[in-house]
């Protein structure tokens, strides 16, 4: 059986993962996430996803890699994980009320072939009041979050109603990705 590589640190991911009843390897990624041109969000994701796993492949070109990468959007602005708490309620003040992108970025890399897609989410928050909002920070649950929020945590109680897979608000678009892991080997 071919190794598989998971090349995240995101508990999400994993947890999504072993549900679905694979069996990997966790090699966090240390590709560069810093982008210069301004790209579309599902190229951006699509972009940082591969980053992630060919950084991963090139030291283990015997695995089958997996890298993702996960960004909320709302209006064209790319909100990605908040710097500080301050920045996580700007970013949900920002959301409160609106209907806003979740775009999460798959990218498979074996000795044979690369695949790679992208999942688009619409994500309708409740209005927000200021108490909410600083009670929800001051939980922690915004931490390393795109969009400040986690939608499979407390951050369910900010969320009025996804339209697309709830699996890739989280992190991963579970059945897709098995569908890709299947057609390389992976079982």
């Amino acid at each position: 059986m071919e190794r598989f590589i998971v090349a995240s640190a995101s508990p999400r991911r994993r947890e999504l993962l072993s549900t679905a009843g694979f069996s990997f390897e966790v090699i966090p990624s240390d590709a560069d996430e810093s982008c210069e041109e301004k790209l579309a969000p599902t190229e951006l994701v699509r972009e940082l996803a591969f980053r992630k796993a060919k950084s991963v492949f090139e030291n283990n070109t015997d695995a089958v890699v997996l890298g993702c990468d996960t960004v909320v959007e709302y209006g064209g602005v790319i909100l990605g994980k908040p710097e500080d708490r301050e920045e996580a309620k700007r970013m949900l003040r920002m959301l409160s009320g609106k209907v806003h992108n979740v775009h999460t970025g798959v990218c498979i890399i074996s000795s044979e072939k690369t695949l790679s897609f992208e999942k688009t989410v619409r994500v309708e928050f409740y209005e927000l009041t200021d108490e909410l909002i600083d009670t929800y920070v001051a939980s922690g649950d915004c931490d390393d979050k795109a969009g400040a929020y986690g939608i499979q945590g407390k951050g369910c109680i900010l969320v009025k109603g996804i339209e697309g897979d709830y699996f890739s608000v989280v992190g991963l678009p579970v059945a897709e990705t098995a569908r890709a892991l299947w057609s390389l080997g992976i079982k």
